[in-house]
């Protein structure tokens, strides 16, 4: 887990579904032992402080048989924070996590059952909704300049008279109770996967400093194996709108977009 200035309050709430989560998967026997690694990108050493503090109920009660705040590197960025907690593990599978997302108690048994009995599968990706109920779609088809430009920047009436093209691109055609066993692309606000396919793909990419990141890791994976979508899996994920944030955050959309195209290809339309 990467944290930058996160809402204390959301972060709570997270490491208490991480803990009931892995609870959960210790009952049914899915899960033997687990690890926490939050990683602090900052703004500035006081968050040091602060995070330790959250992560001082989680080490009282001793559910993780491990917790590690990793800090003193400041702001590299979401990939290769992500990356520096895998140096630290040698655990058979990694659930990468957004500090904003908040986990069913059963979505650890359910990703961890799903890969043992998938070999073929080497990330999971869970179904997801907004704090409100409202589904969100985090599987995507491989993206074209014009659905993203649509996606985040159009007027809502353009959008509209694009619908069926964002429906395809956000995969809404795939019925979302049925598991589909070979995604184009993942978010990255939950990645279940197995840690020798993130050591055989190199992790994430360091190129990538915000934003694109899971759609290049996404497309080097489904070179080794199959991305699966799997509705037991289930969240609730507050993030997300790059294109809704400040001018720095639309700024790192664009430039990270512009390498991922030249990596892995431009389609334009």
């Amino acid at each position: 887990m990467v944290s930058y200035a996160p809402d204390l309050d959301v972060l709570r709430q997270t490491l208490d579904s991480v803990t009931r989560s892995v609870v959960d998967a210790k009952e049914r026997g899915s899960l033997t032992r687990a690890e926490l690694y939050l990683v602090d990108n900052g703004p500035g050493d006081e968050w040091t402080e602060r995070l330790s503090a959250v992560l001082a109920p989680l080490r009282a009660d001793g559910a993780l048989e491990h917790i590690e705040l990793v800090t003193g590197h400041g702001n590299i960025g979401f990939g290769p924070g992500s990356n520096l907690a895998m140096t630290r593990s040698d655990a058979e599978f990694c659930l990468v996590l957004n500090p904003d997302v908040t986990m069913e108690p059963e979505a650890i048994d359910q990703g961890l059952s799903y890969l043992a009995q998938h070999q073929d599968a080497l990330l999971v990706t869970p179904r997801a909704v907004w704090p409100d109920g409202t589904p969100q779609y985090l599987c995507k088809r491989y993206p074209t300049v014009f659905d993203l430009f649509l996606r985040g920047f159009a007027p809502e009436v353009i959008k509209r008279a694009f619908r069926r093209r964002l429906d395809s691109y956000e995969m809404r055609d795939v019925k979302r109770d049925a598991v589909t066993s070979d995604v184009p692309i993942a978010s990255g606000c939950f990645m279940l996967v197995r840690r020798a396919a993130w050591q055989r793909v190199g992790g994430f990419d360091p190129a990538y400093f915000l934003y694109f990141e899971d759609f290049d890791l996404s497309v080097r994976i489904r070179r080794a194996g199959k991305i699966a979508y799997v509705p037991s899996v289930r969240i609730t994920h507050r993030g997300g709108g790059a294109a809704r944030k400040n001018w720095r955050h639309i700024r790192l959309f664009v430039g990270s977009a512009w390498v991922f195209f030249n990596h892995h290809g431009w389609r334009w339309w």
